[in-house]
C-alpha cells in the first residue's frame, strides 16, 4: 500500500493503516478512516455550544475545540497520507491529553500559573521536536503515558461523585473506549487476515466514532464534576429522551 501515485503523490507518512487506499477518489486515500471523524466534529460542536451558552468556564470550550481540531487534522491525516498531516493528527492528540490533565488536576493546585505555563511549554517543545523526528513507538509510548496519568484523578471523581447519571457516563467513557480500543488493535494486527473478509468492517474508522463519543462523554462527565466543585447544582438532561449534556443553576452572585 506503500508509494502510491495520487493526487497528494507517494506516501510518506510513517503510519498506514488496514483501509485500501483511493479506493473511492484520487483526492482521499483512506475515505472511511477520513469521514469517520465527522461524528467527532459534530459532538464536539454541540459541546462548545452547550459550554457556551451556559457560560462554562474557558477551558472547556477550548476543550471543545480540541477535539475539533484533533478530528480535522486526522481527516487532512488520512485523506492525504502525508508525513505534515500526519503531524496535524498526533500533535493535537498529545495537546487534547495536555489540556485533560490541566482540567484534571488544575482545582487542587496551589499554584495556579505554574501549571499552565508548564503544560503550554510542553506542548511547544513536543510539537517542535516532533516535527523533526520520526519516532513511531515512542509517540505511541508517549500518548499512552499522558493517558495514564488522568486515569487517578478521573477515577477519583467518578467515586465521590454521587449523582447515578453523571456515573453512567463514566461507564459510557469507558465502555466507548474499551470497544474503540478493541476495534484499532484488531484494525491494526489483523489486517491480512480482515482483508480477506467479504466485508471488511472498517475498524479503525470504528475506532474513530467510539473516540467521538469517548471524548462528548469525558468531556460532559467533567463538566458535571467541575460544576459541582463550583457550586452550580448541575444535573444531567437528557435531549429528545437520550442525548445527554449538563445543565447547571448558577447562583445569582455568579
Amino acid at each position: 500500500m506503500a508509494d502510491i501515485s495520487s493526487f497528494w503523490g507517494p506516501v510518506t507518512s510513517t503510519t498506514e493503516w488496514c483501509e485500501k487506499n483511493y479506493v473511492y477518489s484520487s483526492y482521499i486515500a483512506e475515505f472511511f478512516n477520513t469521514v469517520s471523524n465527522v461524528p467527532t466534529i459534530i459532538l464536539a460542536l454541540i459541546g462548545l455550544i452547550i459550554s457556551l451558552r451556559q457560560r462554562f468556564e474557558k477551558r472547556f470550550s477550548i476543550l471543545h475545540l480540541s477535539n475539533m481540531i484533533l478530528a480535522i487534522g486526522s481527516m487532512l491525516f488520512h485523506a492525504t497520507l502525508q508525513h505534515v498531516q500526519q503531524q496535524s493528527d498526533e500533535t493535537p492528540m498529545v495537546w487534547e491529553m495536555l489540556l485533560y490533565i490541566y482540567i484534571l488536576y488544575s482545582p487542587d493546585w496551589h499554584y495556579r500559573s505554574t501549571m499552565p505555563t508548564f503544560l503550554f511549554l510542553y506542548g511547544a517543545v513536543f510539537a517542535i521536536v516532533h516535527s523533526q523526528f520520526r519516532f513511531v513507538i515512542g509517540f505511541k509510548v508517549h500518548y499512552v503515558i499522558l493517558c495514564l496519568i488522568c486515569i487517578p484523578r478521573t477515577y477519583k471523581y467518578y467515586i465521590y461523585i454521587e449523582d447515578v447519571a453523571a456515573k453512567r457516563l463514566a461507564k459510557l467513557y469507558v465502555g466507548t473506549l474499551i470497544l474503540g480500543s478493541i476495534c484499532w488493535l484488531c484494525d491494526r494486527l489483523f489486517c491480512k487476515e480482515i482483508s480477506r473478509w467479504y466485508f471488511y468492517p472498517q475498524g479503525h474508522a470504528l475506532w474513530h466514532v467510539f473516540m467521538g463519543f469517548n471524548s462528548y462523554f469525558a468531556n460532559t462527565f467533567l463538566m458535571f464534576c467541575r460544576a459541582q466543585q463550583r457550586g452550580w447544582a448541575p444535573r444531567i438532561v437528557y435531549f429528545l429522551g437520550f442525548f445527554p449534556y449538563v445543565k447547571i443553576q448558577k447562583p445569582k452572585t455568579q
